[in-house]
């Protein structure tokens, strides 16, 4: 399947001689939700930027549905829709206004149906008279969603588009999201809050100091990476781990009344199996356990401290 976004070789470096963005190649599938994971100053909103044709590169790429985004600029940019972090509007300008004047900008003839549409969608429809002044953080941040797709874009960018929203308002977004995605739009998103990526996201792009260092299928990515953890819980506390069970990457708790088995979620043969037989050898009965797995934020920090 062609990319819908396929960038090759992209650099960028400031007249300060930062530079921002070195090599970077990444192709993004159509339909999918792409979330791309890094650190402040990591790159992301760079990169944003570039493929939106808000900054221009040093060197190397970028291709938007087909189109160039230097050589065929407006024609990229029309199939693009992005939603910044800043909370930049118009604040004396109504909702539609505002949402209504971001379609004009990209050439579209006015469609008063799409623009309700899409009102109604992020619950704007009673606020469309409203001026932006007077709208709370959470719905300036949905007007900005507004205007992005006010030109019924195949690309949305969404940079760190729930900062300053409440958990209820946090919901609705991510269930426009996944609707959004069911019509074929391709959505790549930023975001501190990594649960949202572990859930949301289908492909998973981490990106530090200006280098893409790991873009992988977010399940494949959790079960390569993953670890995994059994904890017992002991009939008796103990003092310390005895001898014969030092071969096994166990954690004794504060207390004594737990122990904690760390293994490889990718390995069939754990060990679990021969634990027990140890515990028993060793005459440490459990009478209850339980296993946990990695987050996408354990995975996250473990590859920013270890990127190899």
């Amino acid at each position: 399947m062609q990319p819908v976004i396929s960038v090759n070789g992209l650099d960028k470096t400031y007249a300060s001689g930062f530079q921002a963005l070195r090599n970077i190649n990444l192709e993004i599938q159509r339909g999918e939700i792409f979330a791309l994971l890094g650190p402040n100053g990591a790159g992301k909103t760079t990169l944003i930027s570039i493929i939106c044709g808000l900054v221009n590169p040093t060197g190397g790429t970028v291709v938007a549905d087909g189109h160039d985004i230097i050589r065929d600029y407006r024609a990229a940019r029309a199939k693009i829709g992005l939603v910044p972090q800043e909370l930049t509007t118009d604040a004396f300008e109504s909702v539609w206004a505002t949402v209504s004047f971001s379609r004009g900008l990209f050439g579209k003839s006015p469609n008063p149906a799409h623009i309700e549409k899409v009102l109604r969608s992020l619950s704007l429809w009673d606020k469309r008279n409203n001026k932006l002044i007077t709208l709370s953080g959470g719905m300036k941040r949905r007007v900005l969603i507004a205007k992005a797709l006010a030109h019924e874009p195949q690309i949305l960018f969404l940079d760190e588009p729930t900062a300053g929203v409440d958990v209820s308002l946090r919901k609705d977004m991510w269930g426009l999201v996944r609707k959004l995605r069911e019509t074929g739009v391709t959505i790549i998103l930023t975001t501190h809050y990594i649960e949202e990526a572990e859930e949301m996201a289908d492909r998973v792009g981490v990106i530090n100091h200006g280098e893409i260092i790991l873009v992988e299928n977010k399940a494949e990515l959790m079960h390569k990476l993953g670890k995994k953890q059994l904890i017992l819980q002991l009939r008796q506390p103990l003092d310390a781990l005895p001898d014969t069970l030092s071969s096994y990457q166990l954690t004794l708790a504060p207390g004594g009344k737990e122990i904690t088995f760390t293994y490889d979620a990718r390995q069939e043969h754990n060990d679990i199996a021969a634990l027990f037989q140890a515990l028993e050898r060793s005459n440490v009965p459990f009478c209850d356990l339980h296993t946990t797995q990695s987050s996408l934020e354990d995975i996250f920090v473990n590859l920013l401290r270890d990127p190899s």
